[in-house]
């Protein structure tokens, strides 16, 4: 028994001085790229998926997914005396793996806090992997989404993106509301990935966003995962 509560404290100091790392080290998009500046050669980690990289990534950035299989081995090729730079879309993904990054030993790790979000928001450079074939996709402009939302119905609109977990766990629901409402609400679900001006002209910085409009006047938004039951709440306030 008192081992076992040695061992319990240990890991506890453990997550502890984890999270303190995770926060000492959390930089602002323009911080982030200051710092990149001042470090010769920076280890830079975009801890995406392959296709969000191929669609923009901060330059000399290299691609390793944080939800591969083998993350940590291919993390083990970097210089662990040697600062490197982690960022992902929104900024969860990339503390995780900062957190994963110190424990393995990393003396210096840096978070994006906000991810490519925040930082084409703040209108900071990003290039594409050229040696990638992709195709095109034609991004939804402000005048279509302004269009979108001129309905005499209440119109819902989700902006997610494939990775993200609580997007995932909301879709069946946004799929029922979207039948079961029929004719009082339209449900429209955006891929902030695929539409990244548009997400960067609402000020989308994290994920999942809902949006509720009526006579495409905004009366109500949120950010982060909701039941399915608090959302109808909220949506028949406005019916």
């Amino acid at each position: 028994m008192y081992k076992l509560r040695v061992i319990s404290g240990l890991f506890l100091v453990f997550m502890l001085s984890s999270v303190l790392h995770a926060q000492t080290n959390s930089l602002d998009a323009a911080s982030f790229a200051s710092k990149i500046k001042q470090t010769p050669n920076a280890q830079v980690v975009d801890v995406r998926s392959s296709g969000e990289f191929t669609q923009g990534h901060i330059a000399n950035a290299k691609n390793n997914d944080i939800r591969s299989s083998d993350f940590q081995q291919n993390t083990s090729k970097l210089d662990k005396n040697k600062p490197v730079f982690v960022y992902c879309l929104s900024g969860g993904r990339s503390a995780y793996a900062m957190n994963i990054l110190s424990s393995m030993g990393f003396k210096e790790v840096y978070n994006m806090k906000g991810g490519m979000l925040s930082w084409r928001a703040a209108n900071m450079p990003e290039t594409t992997d050229n040696s990638v074939q992709k195709p095109v996709v034609k991004e939804m402009t402000f005048a279509q989404y302004q269009a979108l939302i001129n309905s005499d119905k209440l119109v819902l609109i989700d902006f997610y993106a494939d990775w993200c977990v609580p997007c995932q766990k909301m879709k069946p629901f946004l799929d029922e509301i979207s039948k079961e409402m029929k004719g009082k609400v339209e449900v429209v679900r955006i891929d902030a990935d695929a539409n990244k001006s548009l997400a960067k002209v609402l000020k989308i910085d994290a994920l999942p966003v809902l949006k509720l409009y009526k006579g495409k006047k905004l009366v109500w938004s949120y950010k982060e995962f909701i039941s399915k039951d608090a959302l109808l709440k909220r949506m028949k306030m406005y019916l």
